[in-house]
């Protein structure tokens, strides 16, 4: 088979010869095919066209276009292979596959989805949808991904469930980041959004119509099994999913708590959103300016109904339900917030001082009498034993302080031994100072209180001994003393005193049965040892 080049020379050279021969001897080829390409040409007919020969298959390509139009395409050629060979085909599975393809084309061609392109307008449509995101500490978390048509701008939060008071939440804070409410709300069929389908009809569960009637919007689903009726959200997650859940490819590392998934949910956010899109050419920020001027102004309470019962924040930085006190961070003191159970756990959210619903708080179920408290509700807590610097509050008391950190260690240690007399004894260690040097006396104090002695006397012992220890010169122990064993006892071991011995020092006179060794040394009695 020529390809177009070929064919265009060969038809060129019988232009100009107008010779099957001196064609085909300027072409190149047989003048057989020059003919065949001109006759083609003359007929109207493309000359790369090629001519179909007949196959032993052709026999059975109305059954094999029946099975393909039966099945809807969907059929295998391995299926329809079985089919042909018991009517009689005798060809090999390979021209079966090849055949089934070309049928399956033959179907499809005409039968695509044409997809008209979407012309969005500024302030119409907020898209929404779900994505797993990382675990942290073994516990799944969420990601819900909210993606505004018109300016591409995309607001990516972490939850821990998909409750209709998360969602509430969730939506309230993606309406107030993008400083509007759209005409309209678009996202997927979940129980929360649609209850059921009747003759194909969507209906909406009521508490997220209540929901949409607030913030003066519309909810409405996708067409269930068909992703491309909310494509842009779709988008959203896969691409916050690529960035944000530690994979091998992205090199992310785990998230050590939830507020780590937090911070990096918003850097995602601006990342994105301050880099130009593929398909505007524009920054998403810079659009949703110019998108805000389209959209319905936000009610200045959010939706608190789904949040739960509301409860007053004691003093003590807790609320009670169901006679169980559940701590909340301590800056929301005497404010209110919702508490609401979802399974075992109690869900806390509160109002930020801009009007956004968040959680603050969340704790598995309590029992009465006992408190469910974290620590990290809670301020730091001073740590008052830690700080046991004295201070001085008269003249006596800086004068003995002023000793030095000795002073200051022997007043905690006196103190806490129920020592009598303490401010006599103050005063006595500073009256010794002028006779001692202070830094000697600071030393003496520091060393009483070491070692426990607060007695009358123990301080001026101290200062003696020590003075006496300063004058002295070290003894070292010489060469010529020592408290190890001499060896002076082994000196005779051997030589026996009044006795003949034999070699080893034992004596002749010992019976003849005794044996060659003893104690487990052999023995001469020959005396040639």
């Amino acid at each position: 088979m020529k390809n177009s080049r070929e064919i265009m020379e060969i038809l060129e050279a019988y232009d100009l010869t107008g010779s099957y021969r001196a064609a085909a001897e300027l072409a190149g080829c047989d003048h057989h095919t020059v003919a065949r390409y001109v006759k083609m040409r003359a007929a109207g007919q493309a000359p790369e066209q090629r001519r179909h020969r007949e196959r032993a298959i052709d026999a059975y390509l109305p059954k094999i276009e029946e099975l393909v139009v039966r099945s809807r395409g969907k059929i295998r050629a391995d299926v329809v292979h079985q089919r042909i060979v018991a009517m009689g085909f005798a060809g090999g599975e390979r021209t079966t596959r090849r055949t089934v393809a070309e049928a399956k084309a033959q179907y499809r061609l005409g039968r695509h989805r044409v997809y008209r392109p979407w012309t969005v307008e500024p302030g119409l449509w907020l898209q929404f949808d779900w994505g797993w995101g990382p675990r942290i500490g073994g516990r799944q978390t969420t990601l819900w991904c909210a993606w505004l048509a018109w300016s591409r701008f995309r607001v990516v939060i972490p939850v821990w469930d998909k409750t209709l008071p998360t969602i509430t939440a969730c939506l309230d804070s993606t309406l107030r980041r993008i400083g509007g409410v759209p005409a309209y709300v678009l996202t997927d069929n979940e129980k929360t959004v649609t209850i059921e389908h009747v003759a194909q009809i969507a209906v909406r569960n009521a508490e997220i119509v209540e929901v949409a009637k607030h913030y003066g919007t519309t909810i409405r689903t996708c067409v269930p099994a068909d992703p491309e009726s909310k494509g842009g959200s779709e988008a959203t997650v896969r691409i916050a999913k690529a960035d944000l859940v530690p994979t091998e490819v992205n090199l992310r590392g785990e998230y050590s708590s939830f507020a780590t998934l937090e911070a990096a949910c918003r850097e995602f956010c601006a990342r994105v959103n301050d880099r130009p899109h593929r398909e505007t050419r524009r920054k998403p920020v810079e659009l949703l300016a110019e998108e805000r001027q389209r959209l319905h102004p936000l009610p200045r309470a959010p939706f608190t109904a789904a949040f739960g019962t509301t409860r007053r924040v004691n003093w003590n930085c807790t609320i009670s339900v169901d006679g169980v006190r559940y701590s909340v961070p301590h800056r929301l003191v005497d404010t209110r917030v919702w508490a609401r159970f979802h399974g075992d756990e109690l869900i806390v959210t509160a109002v930020e001082a801009d009007g956004t619903a968040v959680e603050v708080a969340r704790h598995q179920r309590g029992n009465p009498g006992t408190p469910v408290v974290d620590d990290d509700h809670f301020p730091p807590r001073e740590n008052k034993d830690a700080d046991r610097t004295p201070k001085a509050t008269n003249a006596a008391e800086a004068a003995f302080l002023m000793l030095g950190p000795g002073a200051a260690s022997w007043l905690v240690e006196a103190a806490a031994a129920g020592t009598r007399r303490i401010g006599a004894k103050m005063a006595e260690a500073v009256a010794l100072a002028k006779l001692h040097s202070p830094a000697a006396v600071d030393r003496a104090l520091g060393t009483a209180a070491i070692t426990g002695r607060f007695a009358d006397a123990d301080l001026l012992s101290i200062l003696d001994y020590q003075a006496r220890q300063a004058d002295a010169a070290p003894t070292r122990a010489g060469e010529g003393h020592s408290l190890q064993p001499g060896t002076s006892a082994w000196a005779a071991f051997g030589t026996g005193t009044g006795t003949t011995t034999s070699g080893a020092g034992l004596p002749d006179d010992l019976p003849d049965d005794l044996p060659d060794d003893v104690g487990g040394h052999d023995l001469d009695l020959d005396g040639d040892r």
